[in-house]
């Protein structure tokens, strides 16, 4: 691997950590305003969002300047939603509406992640050589998952009793409240996350790449956008993929959600412990993603496919454990499961949108669909709540429709298979 790629992976290491306590602190901070159950799931809805609505700039953005300054950027723009959390009691809202700035707060953080992600993933393309991208996205999605079991365990153990009672102890009186909470406290520290994120941000070399100029105009840039989107649905390799990837981060997402609530309606477990479930399953995607990326090349990333059936399936198997050490090995396998199978099928999405489009715009266009599909997901999962379904019926739910769609998109392929060359002739095929 090249220099620079180590580089790309501790920059992403510290913001993806951040992310993912930040998730915990907001969830704190909402239980801490006596925000509805409700809400709980909407902090996930409204972070894909900006994921969505940005769709059609952030391509465009990332591909105007070198991705290491775009990746600086957008974290200085996390930075800033961080603060505006931590500052919540400052801005003047009727009483107990100050729950509401929490969800603006965090959108703001979602813009900087929409508009992090096309660069962060669009270096590769421009850093490695195609037949690197597994080996490097293995690498990639093991520390992302690495950042996210120690992001949620960190946050998990920010705002347990001991660790806050020692932060709030600390005497910092230029970031004096009225108010000091468990959650405030983690914040400051992931503020700081996010500023180590950035310093690596500015190490990130230059790769030379450079694209044609980019449109200013809204109008414009949504046009471009859409033609986009249709040409990576168009393509019998880029559909398949862009499916699977798009099916596999919306049920990853909401399974997040179901993991907090059946840690606590299924084992009785209080936020910081079920956010170390998290942690357990995604030990368990790291090892999937690094067999993956070791043995799976880019040309046999379809036969993949019938292993998110089986991550469907074992889901189901959730209502039926509760011994500690059982509840850990079901989901370091749906977690190992899922990663042997997105890591290959995201870095033959990644070379077929650099093959047809361009770094920034296809991982945009990538954005655009997973996180539309979490807003879907995670808007049903919040529907089920709502209708005051056990959580145990909601995971057979889930865990049936993600092996069922998964058999769909498998016999899609088959019959794409029929009409397009063999994947061997089309890796490596060059941008015209």
């Amino acid at each position: 691997m090249k220099r620079g790629f180590y580089t790309i992976m501790a920059a992403q290491f510290f913001s993806s950590l951040a992310d993912n306590a930040l998730f915990i602190a907001a969830i704190a901070l909402i239980q801490q305003l006596h925000g509805p159950a409700w809400m709980t799931p909407m902090i996930k809805w409204i972070f894909a969002v900006s994921y969505v609505l940005l769709a059609a700039f952030v391509g465009a953005f990332a591909d105007a300047r070198p991705k290491g300054k775009v990746m600086f950027i957008t974290n200085l723009i996390k930075v800033t939603g961080c603060l505006m959390m931590f500052f919540y009691d400052l801005i003047n809202l009727p009483a107990n509406n100050e729950v509401y700035v929490v969800f603006i707060a965090y959108a703001l953080v979602g813009i900087g992640a929409a508009a992090y992600s096309p660069a962060k993933y669009g270096i590769l393309t421009e850093l490695l050589e195609p037949e690197q991208l597994v080996k490097g996205n293995g690498w990639i999605e093991a520390l992302t998952v690495l950042s996210i079991i120690f992001g949620v365990m960190l946050g998990g153990i920010l705002i347990s009793p001991k660790v806050s009672f020692m932060l709030l102890s600390i005497d910092m009186p230029l970031i004096d409240t009225a108010i000091d909470t468990p959650a405030e406290s983690a914040i400051i520290v992931i503020i700081f996350l996010y500023v180590l994120a950035a310093i690596f941000n500015l190490a990130i070399p230059d790769t030379g790449a450079r694209y044609p100029k980019q449109y200013h105009r809204p109008v414009q840039l949504i046009k471009d956008f859409s033609h986009c989107v249709f040409t990576l649905w168009k393509d019998k390799l880029g559909q398949i993929s862009l499916a699977v990837t798009t099916l596999f981060w919306g049920a990853g997402a909401t399974l997040q959600l179901i993991v907090i609530e059946w840690g606590k309606q299924h084992l009785g477990l209080s936020l910081s412990q079920a956010s170390v479930l998290m942690g357990v399953a995604s030990i368990g995607t790291i090892a999937g993603a690094v067999l993956a990326g070791r043995y799976i090349s880019l040309k046999k990333a379809l036969t993949t496919l019938p292993v998110g059936i089986a991550m469907g399936l074992v889901v189901m198997l959730m209502p039926l454990v509760t011994n500690q050490w059982l509840v850990y090995a079901l989901l370091i396998v749906i977690g190992g499961l899922g990663g042997f199978f997105v890591v290959p099928m995201n870095a033959l999405l990644q070379h077929r949108g650099h093959v047809l489009l361009s770094a920034g715009h296809s991982i945009a266009v990538q954005n655009f669909n997973e996180q539309l599909n979490i807003l879907l997901m995670v808007a049903a999962y919040s529907l089920m709540l709502g209708m005051q379904l056990h959580i145990n019926v909601i995971i057979v739910i889930f865990g049936l429709l993600v092996a069922l769609l998964m058999s769909v998109l498998i016999y899609w392929n088959k019959i794409n298979h029929i009409r397009q060359p063999h994947l061997n002739d089309v890796i490596g095929a060059s941008r015209h």
